[in-house]
C-alpha cells in the first residue's frame, strides 16, 4: 500500500523571503528519511516551492483558465510529501507518527496522511 504524507504549508513556507532552514528540523528530517530508505519504505520525499511560484487551471466546461500563484488560503497549500509504500495502513500510522515536525519542534504544524489508489482498486 502507498501512502502519502502531505506537509500543509503555513506562512512561513509562503513567506514572500525565503526563510532559513532551521538546523536540527533538516537533520531530523534527514534522519527520518534515512530510516525511510533503511526499511525500504521511501518512494519519494520532497518539498515545494511556495504557491507564488506556481499557477492553477481552472475548469469550466471545455474552458481553462490559468491563475498565476501566490494563493491566499495557506491552510489549502501542499508545502511538501513524502511517499512510502508499506505492508498496511497501520504502518502508515507508525510512520507517520515519527515524522519529524515540519516547521520547527514545538512550532505548529500539520501533515495529512493519503492513502493513494492502486491499480487494484479499479479492477472488478
Amino acid at each position: 500500500m502507498r501512502f502519502m504524507i502531505i506537509v500543509k504549508s503555513c506562512a512561513a513556507f509562503e513567506a514572500e523571503e525565503r526563510p532559513a532552514p532551521d538546523p536540527a528540523m533538516m537533520a531530523a528530517m534527514g534522519a527520518y528519511n534515512a530510516e525511510l530508505a533503511r526499511a525500504g519504505v521511501l518512494l519519494d520525499a520532497n518539498g515545494l516551492r511556495p504557491s507564488r511560484d506556481g499557477w492553477r487551471i481552472h475548469y469550466q466546461g471545455q474552458d481553462r483558465a490559468v491563475v498565476d500563484g501566490p494563493f491566499a488560503e495557506t491552510k489549502e497549500l501542499v508545502a511538501g510529501y513524502t511517499l512510502i509504500q508499506v505492508r498496511s495502513r497501520e504502518e502508515a500510522m507508525e510512520w507517520s507518527r515519527r515524522f519529524p515536525n515540519p516547521v520547527r519542534e514545538g512550532a505548529e504544524a500539520v501533515i495529512e496522511v493519503r492513502p493513494l489508489y492502486e491499480l487494484s482498486d479499479f479492477e472488478t
